[in-house]
């Protein structure tokens, strides 16, 4: 009797073991499927696994929410990429055994339509995961390791809306396997500044295959610019841009928009004060003639800038056109009287020396008119002088030593050709050494818009048939001035 109950407990233990055995292993396959659908979730790969007989390798069949994928939007969507799509099929950009990624793809429609058409081992990344198609990230964090990509696609405008293009293009850049492939569908670029611009954003090893205009889908994006571009090597081989180089030659796309510039003033006017602030209405903005979203930073650099409200605050900050863009001030200022100021400005650096050709010591005199009233605060405008050109005895007005700075590898150091450079220059008669240098060191091709004030022996307001003797340049020698920076594609205007 003994036996028997000894021998029917230890089945009984044998039973219970069995099953806490089995539970624990339903316990652990429940918690990896937890783990795959719930943390990894965007798709099931060759190292993960799914438990639903209508889920694929690719993780699409089995939509977690239907009613949003049988919408007329998300069908309209769907039909859409799955013809483009097969279209860059059909071009050798994309195949079913191509590791892709979708950028910035809030919905994942076109993860989706990758994935139906056969590319299996796509995932797409936005702000916000949407399981089990898209995961959290954003275009310019990509959270995937360097090459990771055959094809990369950049859809609904997502570079152009992006607050940082430049890092965005990088990590596609990071991302993308050397003879990948990436797309992007623009609403811009539609003029030939930001369309190059947007090539800009890329190294060396990205090379334009093919470019084409498609109508959308919806009316966010009626029409479509879509841009193939290919990684022909490895980014370590890539010659990142050089500024430093003094070789600089404007592109020829540069030069048509200075066709479309206004007019220089070619008759020297009689009441320049007058003239040339009204020219003011009749500027052609770089801005409101191109698209500016392809640009790693907007950057506004007044040379000679005297006190905030002359022109940063009450010409710059509300009158040019800024497409919505935070612009970067540098208020390049050498007269200590306007220092204190610019303290308290948000967004303004400023560099407290006189814009020069080289660094040195220089004497900086106070010139004024005949008949100018002499105030603190606004002091007659500056003129810089090298030591050994210093002033004459018989100069009235006030003379400093100033420090001098090479404005033109200040500029080199300071911006980059992905970068909207603004300039406003005005130096009392200094341009006539500036903006050689600008061309000697290559610096000019780092400018994108310069306004230009030119410093002559003007007629005087006060005195009338008398000329200033602050300047020994003429009008027509400033004119010559305006035309070769024209003529060598640079967008000009005349300051006042």
């Amino acid at each position: 009797m003994a036996t028997l109950e000894h021998t029917a407990g230890k089945s009984n233990s044998f039973r219970s073991l069995l099953i806490r055995l089995l539970l624990l292993g339903v316990f652990i396959i429940g918690v990896r499927f937890a783990y795959v659908i719930v943390i990894a979730g965007e798709s099931c790969t060759v190292a993960d696994f799914c438990f639903s007989s209508s889920t694929t390798a690719g993780g699409a069949a089995s939509p977690a929410r239907p009613e949003i994928y049988t919408s007329k939007e998300w069908t309209n969507a769907v039909r859409f990429y799955s013809s483009v799509l097969k279209h860059l099929i059909a071009g050798g950009y994309l195949s079913p055994a191509s590791k892709s990624l979708c950028v910035e793809t809030p919905t994942g429609r076109d993860v989706f339509t990758m994935r139906e058409i056969g590319v299996k081992s796509t995932v797409g990344i936005s702000r916000k995961a949407v399981k089990p198609l898209v995961k959290s990230g954003r275009g310019h964090r990509i959270p995937f390791p360097t090459r990771s990509f055959d094809f990369i696609f950049s859809g609904e405008g997502s570079l152009e809306r992006s607050p940082f293009p430049a890092e965005f293009a990088a990590e596609v850049s990071r991302t993308l396997k050397p003879e990948g492939f990436a797309v992007f569908h623009l609403v811009n670029p539609n003029d030939t500044y930001s369309f190059n611009s947007f090539l800009d954003l890329f190294d060396s090893c990205f090379v334009l295959v093919k470019s084409r205009y498609i109508k959308g889908f919806d009316s966010s994006m009626p029409q479509i610019r879509e841009i193939v571009l290919k990684k022909e090597c490895d980014d370590v081989d890539a010659g990142g841009e050089d500024d430093s180089s003094d070789k600089c030659s404007v592109p020829e796309y540069k030069h048509d928009l200075v066709k479309n510039a206004e007019p220089l003033i070619s008759m020297e006017p009689l009441k320049p004060w007058i003239t040339l602030k009204r020219n003011l209405k009749n500027i052609k903005y770089l801005s409101s003639m191109v698209d500016i979203s392809f640009k790693r930073r907007y950057v506004y650099v007044d040379v000679g800038a005297r006190s905030y409200g002359s022109s940063i605050g009450s010409w710059f900050r509300k009158q040019y056109p800024k497409q919505n863009k935070t612009f970067h001030v540098y208020a390049i200022e050498a007269d200590r009287t306007f220092h204190p100021e610019y303290a308290l400005k948000k967004a303004v650096t400023l560099v407290p020396y006189a814009a020069w050709v080289k660094n040195e010591t220089l004497t900086f005199e106070i010139h004024r008119d005949p008949g100018e009233q002499v105030e603190v605060k606004g002091r007659g405008m500056g003129r810089i002088q090298p030591l050994q050109g210093s002033s004459s005895e018989d100069f009235d007005g006030e003379v400093e030593k100033i420090k001098g700075f090479d404005f033109a590898a200040w500029l080199k150091n300071t911006v980059s050709k992905n970068d909207f450079v603004v300039m406003k220059m005005d130096v009392e008669g200094t341009e006539f050494d500036l903006i050689p240098r600008l061309f000697e060191t290559g610096a000019i091709c780092l400018v994108d818009e310069i306004f230009l004030e030119c410093h002559y022996n003007r007629w005087q307001r006060c005195c009338p048939g008398q000329r200033s003797a602050k300047y020994e340049k003429t009008y027509d020698q400033c004119l010559q001035l305006f035309n070769s920076l024209r003529q060598s594609g640079v967008l000009v205007h005349q300051w006042w």
